[in-house]
């Protein structure tokens, strides 16, 4: 998403261009790691869509068969590695903890296989890199699962923001904090537990797919007693005086609304910001224009994903549009910028260095 100066506010807004999910020509999914997103992500494809969900795979046979069982898959495979192998799979979801997305999507790009890696796509951006150069010097797609940018209603938001309808940026809020019940995985240290990537991956993605990234950052964080980071805050600046502020938390639930703020107008999206549903963008001298979207949850909103991979992939593109690799790595350097700062430690063998911007 980008910002075109000098351009008249819009009499009404653009309608979203995102085609029917069941147009979107079939392939043959196999899931690797059949948890709470891969039940979600089933369940779309099978009500919204003509996606195949072929294959299931697990470190554990007995819940790849449980969760075939459910979904009526027709293969269930006792490791990742049977899945990337499996004939009968055009392209692996990888719906593992964030700690195996590297490792998992890995093993089904050398084994020939496309992929969609849930969010967030590595745990640091080395990983994202390595994904993207593998992908393509094997001439594979690979994208990040980060459902958020194929809704509908960011298509729209696209569309105003490359005419420039909101003037030149100048601020751009977003936030994302959630109750976690005691013994959740985002407790977990061994599983890059904490809301950086859980939650934080929303509006750290938010920020950077209209600002890029930033000049300098300043974060403040707060350690939860199970040994992961509770709480993150950051202040960032970037070129022309633009400022952006992120907020995550893994205490609370929060309002979860996003905000772009130009010269002319403001837009504001509705909370939950990365899900199905609306926003208004309203103008300083009391112009309003609403956008009406359902809200919706993860199984009305997962199927828009996958059709734009199976699109891009059936015109032979090795990445998609809503969410190229550039900007997945965009975000996981960002992400690295506030580990570095904070030192949050995930099992990745390493601290993240500072690499996002020139903080101080």
């Amino acid at each position: 998403m980008s910002a075109t100066l000098n351009a008249r506010f819009p009499d009404a807004l653009p309608g979203s261009r995102v085609p029917d999910s069941r147009d979107a020509p079939p392939l043959r999914w196999g899931i690797a790691g059949p948890g709470w997103i891969a039940e979600r992500f089933a369940a779309s494809l099978q009500q919204h869509t003509r996606q195949i969900v072929a294959a299931v795979g697990s470190r554990s046979q007995e819940r790849s068969r449980d969760f075939a069982g459910r979904f009526s898959i027709p293969a269930a495979y006792g490791s990742y590695e049977e899945l990337a192998a499996a004939p009968d799979v055009d392209i692996v979801y990888v719906a593992t903890p964030h700690n195996h997305h590297h490792a998992v999507a890995r093993l089904a790009l050398e084994a020939g296989k496309h992929v969609l890696i849930e969010k967030p796509i590595g745990i640091n951006a080395r990983q994202a890199e390595d994904i993207a150069a593998l992908a393509e010097a094997r001439g594979l797609l690979a994208a990040e699962a980060l459902w958020t940018f194929f809704l509908p209603k960011y298509d729209v938001v696209r569309q105003l923001l490359d005419a420039g309808a909101l003037g030149q940026l100048v601020t751009v809020l977003a936030e994302y904090g959630e109750h976690f019940e005691p013994g959740h995985r985002i407790f977990d240290p061994k599983l890059a537990g904490g809301p950086l990537l859980d939650l934080g991956t929303y509006p750290l993605a938010f920020i950077s797919s209209v600002l890029g990234l930033p000049e300098t950052v300043h974060a403040v964080g707060t350690p939860h007693p199970a040994g992961v980071n509770g709480q993150i805050s950051a202040v960032m600046d970037f070129a022309g005086g633009v400022h952006a502020v992120i907020s995550t938390n893994l205490y609370g639930f929060t309002p979860t609304t996003a905000t772009i703020v130009g010269t002319e107008a403001t837009l504001t999206l509705d909370g939950p910001f990365n899900a199905p549903g609306g926003f208004t963008v309203r103008t300083a001298d009391g112009r309003e224009l609403r956008y009406e979207e359902p809200p919706g949850d993860h199984v009305a909103g997962l199927h828009f994903q996958a059709a734009a991979v199976a699109r891009a992939i059936a015109a032979g593109g090795l990445e998609v549009a809503e969410r190229p690799l550039a900007e997945s790595i965009k975000t996981m350097r960002l992400a690295d910028e506030l580990r570095g700062q904070l030192g949050i430690s995930f099992p990745d063998g390493q601290h993240a260095a500072a690499t996002a911007s020139h903080s101080d």
